[in-house]
């Protein structure tokens, strides 16, 4: 997905009106700019509350807010300081996260005896796929800023290998936690984790932890910002990035204050709930790159030009497989609460169904095309 940054230099939530049309695309454009300005930059913000709290021993509620504080006054100013934010914080967490890591791995206990639920797995897997899914709304948002002729290999390559080890990595070592403490403590936050290092190096780990929540989350609201131009709202850049930086980081931490207690579950919640989206989105998305092997750029701005297969396969997709399939706190469907061993297929049936009603209507559209030329 981040192939096509270079050729259009457009951000990705732009791209998706090729699947979408201008005013269909606002469907997806309107969840991700809620989901990355306010969704995720509140679940960030939690866990860099909670590090900074375990660290430093002040109220959450202060912790939380110098999070957001430090967040809100990176992404004001835009890409030129999330660029040099990033540069001098990556190589800083990848060396605390790679001693930490090694350090838990070299007290996990990999033979833990252990009691398989498929049910149990299938809600594990679909969290962390709405973890690693969900920074596909992203895909061109830097990649757009590389020459048209940037070689495609390394773009695919970086781009995908950097989000697939850190998620492989870390929720490997996630597993060792649980393994080498008890459930309870497994459980407690960043402390948790923490309570397996020597003093310094935890110290050090619950920085780079509340350090890693800026990072991600001056990514968050970037995006958000983009998303929010690619609705269509015709405003300055800078305007729109002051919007969606003060507005929703301002609605982010009240609602990070909500999830300060009982963060696991919301987390788990949240997450689950991003697959749900994203994937019926990811799947009129990626049709409509099999179906349009090379879009002309015009279509990208026309307001005038439509495909409602996109949106209205999206709400069909998301309405059967939301409605009987999923399972999380806030909301058990049909199918998981009489056959609880199928866990939170939403996303997999999600994608599916909204695959095959795009494709369908695009078939009877080209066949309706076609027998009228006929005539």
């Amino acid at each position: 997905m981040s192939l096509r940054g270079p050729k259009y230099g457009v951000p990705q939530m732009v791209l998706s009106r090729l699947g979408f049309g201008y005013w269909g695309n606002v469907l997806p454009a309107g969840l991700n700019s809620v989901t990355a300005g306010i969704g995720w930059f509140a679940v960030n913000s939690v866990s860099g509350a909670l590090a900074l709290n375990v660290l430093t021993h002040l109220p959450q509620v202060l912790c939380l807010l110098i999070i957001v504080a430090v967040q809100v006054v990176v992404a004001f100013f835009g890409y030129n300081l999330v660029h040099l934010f990033e540069r001098y914080a990556f190589p800083i967490l990848a060396i605390i996260f790679l001693i930490a890591s090694g350090v838990i791995l070299s007290k996990a206990h990999p033979g833990a005896s252990h009691h398989t639920i498929p049910g149990a797995f299938l809600l594990t897997f679909g969290a962390s796929f709405g973890y690693a899914v969900g920074w596909n709304p992203y895909a061109s948002d830097y990649t757009r800023y590389f020459k048209p002729d940037t070689p495609k290999a390394p773009i695919a390559w970086w781009s995908g290998t950097g989000l697939f080890v850190s998620c492989a990595v870390l929720e490997i070592v996630g597993a060792a936690v649980g393994t080498a403490v008890s459930p309870d403590n497994a459980l407690a936050g960043p402390g948790g984790m923490t309570g397996l290092l020597a003093t310094p190096l935890a110290d050090l780990t619950l920085l780079a932890i509340a350090l890693g929540a800026v990072s991600a989350n001056v990514l968050n609201i970037y995006s958000g910002a983009l998303s929010f131009t690619a609705i269509g709202i015709k405003l300055p850049l800078s305007m729109r990035r002051a919007i969606v930086a003060l507005g929703f980081g301002t609605i982010g931490f009240f609602l990070a204050w909500s999830g300060l207690h009982n963060a696991g579950t919301k987390y788990e919640n949240f997450l689950l709930i991003i697959a749900y989206w994203i994937a019926p989105w990811l799947a009129v998305y990626l049709c409509d790159l099999v179906l349009r092997k090379n879009p002309d750029e015009a279509l990208l701005f026309s307001t005038k030009r439509s495909n409602w297969a996109g949106p209205v396969a999206m709400l069909i997709g998301m309405g059967i497989s939301i409605g009987l399939f999923s399972n999380q706190s806030e909301y058990i469907a049909p199918v998981p609460a009489h056959v609880g061993a199928v866990g939170d297929l939403t996303f997999e049936v999600g994608f599916v169904i909204t695959a095959a009603v795009y494709l369908g209507w695009h078939a009877i559209a080209k066949t309706g095309r076609e027998t009228t030329l006929t005539g």
